[in-house]
């Protein structure tokens, strides 16, 4: 069966469990469509390595949980790797890479991962809840891209939080961006320890700077952190920080580097109000000035990304529920991204 006929294998079943998927199948014409649709995938961080696009995704299933605002509908238990030759090409699933049960500190959630190649060895990056259900970013190693990977018998000593990214210079220095807020518990680690018993979405100070994603150095073994957590700090145009009342601007989870033309663009998801937006600085940690939104919201809660050149041009990979009209079966995506010439990213719509 070709991927044609298994996307409208996929769509049709989506039309009988969620009628209303059937109604947004026919009157939304998508931008792109489906990179696999023999599994469901989301966050696809997308690197090029060997001449070839790797992509690392979350592996959504049905794990029968019910859906809330903490995302626990979001059971993932394992990863597999993708992989193409070419954007337009096929797609070829490697397989499971690495599954929760040989995970010896994980309790639960396999959530949106990265990875990162030095000195022979592929390092992939996931957070993970523990044992006490807290969520914690852990390490896995191997010698191809596609994996298998083996985990570290420990999750990276002090991270926390969910959605960890990872950029490596120009100079060779790594660094990681992570933390999410609501599900992903950003806002309990306020005070600098896990609070429990804290907020289940962000600070609750709307008058008060909002909560910022985490930035670190990575020591040359790429496994622990080399320094201080820092704070990402994303300016206005008057150079001010976000308010936790601005959800049209301010961070929320799923954040990605990449750079162009010397500078750094930190990007993000505005989570409940679903945008990705961007910020350029001069440095790797920032400061970061706000430039906009530049994709719109796509079908679905969540949207995450991550950006890559290959090739000379520019991609943005991303996600929607094209393929099941649930918010937790989600499928990836990638269309071609432009920088402009005043270094500006141009609008995309997911919709034609």
């Amino acid at each position: 069966m070709n991927q044609r006929s298994k996307l409208a294998r996929l769509i049709v079943t989506a039309a009988i469990v969620c009628p209303t998927a059937l109604f947004a199948q026919a009157t939304r014409q998508y931008l792109s469509q489906p990179l696999i649709t023999t599994i469901y995938t989301a966050d696809p961080s997308a690197h090029v390595f060997n001449g070839k696009i790797y992509i690392y995704p979350s592996h959504d299933i049905d794990a029968g949980v019910p859906e809330n605002d903490m995302g626990d509908h979001f059971a993932m238990r394992d990863y597999h790797i993708l992989s193409m030759n070419s954007i337009s090409g096929p797609v070829t699933d490697h397989g499971v890479a690495l599954d929760i049960k040989n995970i010896p500190w994980a309790g639960r959630q396999l959530w949106a991962p990265d990875c990162a190649y030095k000195n022979g060895t592929y390092f992939l990056y996931f957070p993970v809840k523990d044992k006490n259900d807290v969520f914690r970013i852990g390490v896995a190693t191997s010698k191809n891209p596609a994996g298998p990977f083996k985990a570290e018998p420990q999750p990276m000593k002090g991270s926390f939080s969910i959605d960890p990214a990872v950029f490596t210079d120009t100079d060779g220095k790594t660094y990681m961006y992570f933390g999410g807020i609501w599900g992903g518990q950003l806002q309990r680690w306020a005070s600098g320890k896990y609070d429990a018993n804290g907020s289940k979405t962000d600070l609750q100070k709307d008058n008060e700077p909002a909560l910022s994603c985490k930035v670190v150095k990575l020591k040359a073994n790429m496994k622990e952190f080399d320094g201080a957590v820092k704070d990402v700090v994303i300016l206005d145009s008057t150079g001010k920080p976000f308010l936790g009342k601005d959800h049209d601007r301010r961070f929320f989870e799923g954040s990605w580097m990449h750079k162009y033309h010397g500078k750094y663009y930190f990007t993000y998801s505005t989570g409940d109000t679903h945008y990705l937006a961007y910020a350029i600085g001069d440095h790797p940690f920032g400061p970061f000035r706000y430039k906009g939104i530049f994709l719109k919201p796509v079908q679905g809660w969540t949207t995450h990304h991550s950006i890559v050149e290959f090739k000379g041009k520019w991609y943005l990979f991303y996600h929607d529920t094209q393929l099941s009209g649930k918010t937790h079966l989600r499928n990836i995506k990638v269309t071609p991204l432009t920088h402009r010439k005043d270094g500006s990213i141009a609008m995309i719509d997911p919709f034609k």
